[in-house]
């Protein structure tokens, strides 16, 4: 496939440069008039259309529209048993995040939902939000279990993200969160008995089965404690899955140190970040993850990605699609909150939702920049007038044709 007379061709990277960090997240290198081709799969060439080599292939004419490397969303929960609306009301009426969870909602709500659903069925419903999300211009995803809470239920979840993966063109990596909440019987004296669950009979089916690359824990007040979290992230470490943590969403829970301190892939949330969070992540190979949906819908404070940024980190920010607090998968608008909200530029915001959620997933060396050899997970926008015009026009669809591994998906 060629792509022609593309008005701006965004987010060119040397192979080499696996993520951005500090100042680095200013620029976006881009070509204007441009061509791109792809070969198998893969980005074979590109550069100025007075360049452009003659094709015999499939052409598509980009006349006014701009190319950019497929989002890649490194936080979602997107395999769920239908919606939690009930608990929307419940947020208007005043009541908190852990409220809701002390009455049996919150993610109880959906582990009793899907528990209750067959496998099959849970499929069709993740598998509609999946085509959703790639036409959002999502090319490369996380999927979290969590909402089993049991070894049968976990399994069970990932068992259909195994399916989602082997089904859809999208790179697609699993997480197993069954840290994700105490279940009710394992409340009130028995929490150390759920962790054993976790570590000496889910860890070994999954990893025996290899259904997740990653392990992750909601490392917050009234959840896991930073002891808990250590305890399950050097259990999987034994089963060469690396952590990606659920840390600093409620309160300062020590969930950013302690994911460093297991060199963690990413650290998520960060709400509740400061200055001691800056210093830890400091000099790590850990990513910072932005969910700026999750602190719009819960009315909460936003992560200081700015400020982490300006220390010379690199952030990444994924959407956390799921029913509870983010019952959005459009990155598109994740870019928006973040430059509106957390003061990101659209610079800033597009690297940190490609490049650096590429890194964040694991995958950077083959998705998330436009890199001859990487795989064509691209978007093509509608005519627009420029890149600031994809942040700044929050609610307008822009994506225009996606391109997976080389061809046009239609959803």
């Amino acid at each position: 496939m060629l792509i022609k007379n593309i008005k701006s061709l965004v987010g060119i990277l040397p192979k080499d440069k696996l993520r951005l960090c500090g100042e680095e997240m200013n620029h976006l290198e881009t070509i204007n008039n441009a061509y791109l081709l792809i070969e198998k799969g893969l980005i074979k060439d590109f550069g100025k259309m007075a360049q452009c080599p003659n094709y015999d292939g499939q052409v598509v004419d980009a006349t006014g529209k701009m190319a950019l490397p497929s989002f890649c969303d490194s936080h979602t929960h997107i395999v769920f048993a239908g919606s939690r609306e009930t608990e929307f009301l419940d947020k208007i009426n005043g009541l908190s995040y852990e409220e809701i969870a002390k009455r049996g909602g919150g993610i109880l709500n959906s582990a009793k939902r899907l528990h209750n659903t067959s496998e099959d069925e849970l499929y069709e419903q993740a598998l509609k939000r999946l085509k959703m999300v790639i036409g959002f211009g999502t090319g490369a995803i996380e999927i979290k279990s969590g909402y089993g809470l049991s070894t049968e239920d976990e399994l069970k979840m990932l068992r259909v993200i195994k399916r989602l993966s082997d089904r859809m063109p999208v790179k697609i990596r699993a997480t197993f969160l069954g840290a994700h909440a105490f279940p009710q019987e394992y409340k009130n004296g028995r929490e150390d008995e759920y962790i054993s669950l976790i570590c000496d009979e889910m860890l070994p089916k999954i990893a025996e089965q290899k259904l997740a690359d990653f392990v992750d824990v909601f490392c917050d007040k009234g959840f896991f404690t930073v002891e808990q979290t250590a305890k399950i992230l050097s259990a999987a470490q034994q089963y060469g899955m690396r952590g990606k943590i659920h840390a600093n969403e409620l309160d300062f829970s020590g969930g950013v140190q302690v994911g460093v301190a297991h060199n963690a892939l990413s650290v998520d949330h960060l709400e509740a970040s400061g200055e001691n969070e800056i210093k830890a992540l400091k000099g790590s190979q850990t990513m910072p993850t932005g969910l700026p949906g999750c602190s719009f819908f819960l009315n909460i404070p936003y992560a200081p990605l700015k400020k982490m940024i300006e220390s010379g980190l690199p952030v990444a920010l994924a959407t956390d699609f799921n029913p509870g607090s983010t019952p959005s998968g459009n990155m598109k608008m994740v870019l928006s909150l973040a430059c509106i909200k957390m003061k990101l530029t659209p610079a800033q915001a597009i690297n940190a939702a490609t490049i650096n959620g590429a890194y964040a997933l694991g995958i950077s060396n083959h998705y998330g920049s436009i890199t001859k050899g990487k795989a064509a997970n691209i978007f093509i926008t509608k005519e627009i007038p420029s890149i600031e015009y994809i942040p700044y026009s929050y609610t307008e669809p822009i994506v225009d044709t996606v391109i997976i591994n080389g061809e046009i998906f239609n959803h």
